[in-house]
């Protein structure tokens, strides 16, 4: 994969590049990975959606840590494919609606932007590409957790 192709997916296709709140706007550059993970698991094949979403992590490590060599620095903000995947994660515990869409991405961002224990423990522990998207990662499982309490509480 070429570095151009790196870092236009790095940057999720340039929302990344926006000079103030990059990571939120790059959190919205994965609504078509999440559109892609409905798609595989309503298609009668979850375990694809599964497969699916581990793929987009390990993508997601390796042109982190591709786009970070390239760019310079510790984890810039103008990477936003961590971003992707953990928006991915969050949406993986309930149906796929707007609302849910919507309560996850806010969800998501509160996790990411306050970093409680224990993703800010992954940001500080881990580096070059993992420490770029492991932090992510878990801010999108406890959002989901987050997520998932909300919806079984609405629809109880």
């Amino acid at each position: 994969m070429g570095q151009k192709t790196i870092l236009i997916i790095a940057t999720g296709f340039g929302l990344g590049r926006i000079p103030f709140a990059p990571g939120t706007f790059g959190t919205l550059a994965g609504l078509p990975l999440i559109g892609l993970m409905v798609w595989l698991a309503t298609a009668g094949t979850p375990g694809a959606a599964a497969l699916f979403l581990v793929g987009v992590i390990l993508c997601a490590v390796w042109i982190s840590q591709e786009a970070e060599i390239l760019i310079g620095g510790k984890d810039p903000g103008a990477i936003v494919i961590d971003e992707m995947a953990g928006f991915c994660v969050t949406m993986t515990l309930v149906p796929v609606t707007v609302l849910t869409l919507a309560a996850g991405f806010i969800a998501f961002r509160c996790f990411d932007i306050l970093k409680p224990f224990p993703i800010r423990w992954f940001e500080k522990t881990f580096s070059g590409g993992a420490g770029i998207v492991l932090d992510d990662i878990m801010a999108g499982l406890l959002a989901a957790f987050l997520l998932k309490a909300i919806y079984l509480s609405a629809t109880i």
